[in-house]
């Protein structure tokens, strides 16, 4: 066993420690996925069969990275035999195998989110003998995922209000006549299988005798009560995971899951092999002043004179000034690339200060000046993909450029003006079949020249269009950018086309103020360049091409933008974190729902993603809902001693 020599002492006794249950408090950077592979080929070494091991994760990633390891430690053969997955993967394989015994076939279809979704409406119409558009069902939709997350089923759990649980009881009837099993329901139908067949889960807990869990912290009522019914009969039990990094309770995941684990050896990995010890020691401080955690304290052999940025800029406009100033700096300091360098915000409405100020910002590379840096929102869309600001995009592209079929297409009935798929299908035939542009066959209708009598309110729809993009066309050419851009979007009455197509008030406002942002964006070029409208669109779309599609992100060298939640178990050596205002991080709403410990974590997570260097900033005024409002230092700040904090003036 020569792969015991490359651990340190706390993963050696994690590994060999393999009796009764046992709680591995892994650290951020501490080698939490050593520990568990190496623990799977130390069993395996030591006589135990890899068919009686059973290892859970929560991502597809982690469990293949996992299986990979495993593999090259002691060879495919011995190392595929090992039951080595998601939870929702293990569930659906053993549902698969006794489906029958819930009123199923093995060859159940599996409903994803956007399935489920459909079908709560279709039943909701049912149920209410409603036709036509229905209201949000974002709370209801919200009260069922909850109840199947719960483990059982009955009462209890169920949602209070009887038209929601009516709803639930009808779904699952449902499903089952579809021979369908939602994403959802996976571990609570396995959970409801052990519960109601003894047999069943006795065939599981003699197969798996030995049971490992990753990222402990992150289980859910179901989840832990999955794990407990499969371990009952010999305790065999080790759960790996960070009490300081559980930051998704708005989902179910419950931290006491870990905090109160029951444990015959608790062994902690303290060691970080990531961070330097000036990052730790802030994020140790910031940490400790929660209650609700086991404790450790994280400690690393990368020493740093240099202490963390601090910087508190006037405006939003102005902190993304800020940030980006000090990334270029600091990537031609370290050597970095630009994928090694991330942005982190509490939410995903953060970002479009810090987008557009990339695609703006010039910068040196070999070839001489560029303007736009690249990079790529994690799990998010980029401002400029939105659909909101493709609209405006496109209109801004057509009155450049009457040409730009795409864009023109986009824009034929948006807002909605009346001109029909129908309509646009014929009109467009003749554009293919005569070569002719879209925009000539559009000014013959507008003129009367050419007629569809069977579509008399989609050509008037186009005739509205066509006068809107040459008035359009006349503004934009005499005056302010910005000006024509708010003067078209009134005219358009497209925040009345927002809250039509739109039901969640957080949605339309949110929408709403992209759209305000693209008219800043569209001033603030303008003063800058003092350019005119062909310009402003050819260096968005400039900009835009640095931006690959979601199928290949990851690939590129690109700014890495993301939310808090999506940066973890990820790392990077230089670390930005934006908008640590009190509204914010911690996040008000959140604060109510799951406290202010989780927002705490929330930020230590983000402070212990980075190796080399983290820069926290703030404004002291920040856009919210349209207006101006002041902000405040967030409280975590004055949680880490001033003496690890270096304030920098913002500029």
């Amino acid at each position: 066993m020569d792969f015991l020599k490359t651990l340190n002492e706390p993963q050696k006794q994690a590994v060999t420690t393999t009796r009764g249950r046992i709680l591995v408090l892994a650290g951020a950077g501490s080698g939490k996925t050593r520990v568990i592979t190496y623990r799977v080929a130390y069993l395996i070494a030591t006589g135990v069969p890899p068919e009686s091991i059973l290892c859970l994760t929560f991502t597809n990633k982690a469990a293949k990275e996992m299986r990979d390891r495993v593999k090259t430690l002691i060879g495919s053969d011995q190392g595929s035999k090992v039951t080595l997955s998601t939870f929702h993967s293990f569930c659906l394989h053993l549902l698969r195998k006794e489906a029958e015994k819930l009123g199923f076939t093995k060859d159940f279809s599996l409903y994803d989110e956007r399935d489920i979704e459909r079908l709560i409406q279709q039943i909701v119409r049912d149920m209410l003998g409603h036709v036509g558009e229905l209201p949000s069902l974002g709370p209801i939709r919200a009260a069922l995922t909850q109840a199947s997350c719960h483990g059982s089923w009955d009462d209890k759990a169920l949602p209070k209000d009887l038209f929601s649980k009516e709803l639930f009881h009808r779904l699952q009837a449902t499903l089952r006549a579809y021979n369908a099993v939602s994403f959802d329901t996976l571990i609570s139908l396995a959970l409801r299988l052990f519960n109601e067949h003894p047999d069943v889960v006795s065939k599981y807990q003699h197969q798996f005798q030995y049971v490992m869990i990753d990222e402990y912290q992150d289980t859910n009522h179901s989840q832990y009560q999955l794990v407990e019914r499969l371990v009952a009969s010999h305790n065999q039990l080790c759960v790996v995971g960070d009490d300081d990094q559980s930051i998704y309770g708005w989902r179910g995941a419950k931290v006491r899951h870990i905090v109160e684990f029951q444990a015959d050896c608790v062994i902690k990995l303290e060691q970080n092999y990531r961070s330097t010890s000036v990052i730790l020691d802030a994020a140790n401080a910031l940490i400790g002043h929660n209650t609700s955690r086991v404790g450790k304290k994280l400690w690393s052999k990368k020493r740093s004179e240099k202490g963390i940025e601090v910087f508190t800029a006037p405006t939003d406009i102005d902190e993304a000034q800020g940030i980006i100033t000090r990334l270029l700096a600091k990537k031609e300091a370290l050597g970095l690339a630009w994928k090694d360098i991330a942005i982190l915000y509490r939410s995903n409405a953060l970002s479009r200060n810090l987008e557009l100020a990339l695609m703006q910002a010039p910068w040196k590379s070999d070839k001489g000046w560029i303007r736009g840096i690249p990079y790529e929102i994690f799990g998010g869309l980029e401002f400029s993909e939105r659909s909101e600001i493709k609209d405006l995009f496109a209109y801004l592209r057509v009155i450049a450029n009457p040409l730009d079929q795409e864009a023109l297409l986009r824009i034929a009935n948006v807002p909605r003006r009346g001109v029909s798929d129908l309509l646009l299908d014929k009109v467009t035939q003749e554009n293919r079949l005569e070569k002719r542009p879209l925009w000539d066959l559009f000014l013959e209708i507008a003129s009367g020249k050419k007629t569809y009598p069977e579509h008399t309110k989609g050509m008037s729809g186009i005739r509205q269009l066509v006068e809107l993009i040459e008035t359009a066309t006349r503004r934009f050419a005499v005056g302010s950018l910005a000006d024509s851009l708010h003067w078209l979007v009134e005219t358009i009455h497209y925040k009345k086309a927002i809250e039509e197509e739109v039901k969640s008030e957080a949605m339309r406002a949110y929408k709403w103020e992209n759209i305000q942002e693209c008219i800043t964006a569209l001033r603030r070029f303008e003063e800058a360049e003092g350019a005119r409208l062909q310009q402003f669109v050819t260096e968005v779309a400039l900009a835009t091409q640095t931006h690959l599609p979601s199928d290949k992100k990851g690939q590129t060298d690109a700014v890495q933008l993301m939310t808090l939640h999506s940066a973890k178990g990820l790392e990077f050596p230089l670390v930005f974190i934006a908008a640590l205002e009190d509204h914010l991080l911690p996040h008000e709403k959140s604060v109510v729902e799951t406290g202010v410990e989780e927002e705490r974590r929330l930020f230590y997570v983000g402070l212990t993603r980075a190796e080399k260097e983290v820069v926290l900033s703030m404004a002291r005024s920040r856009m919210r809902m349209g207006k101006i409002e002041p902000s405040s230092p967030s409280r975590f700040l004055f949680e880490i001693p001033k003496a690890l904090l270096e304030v920098t003036p913002w500029r």
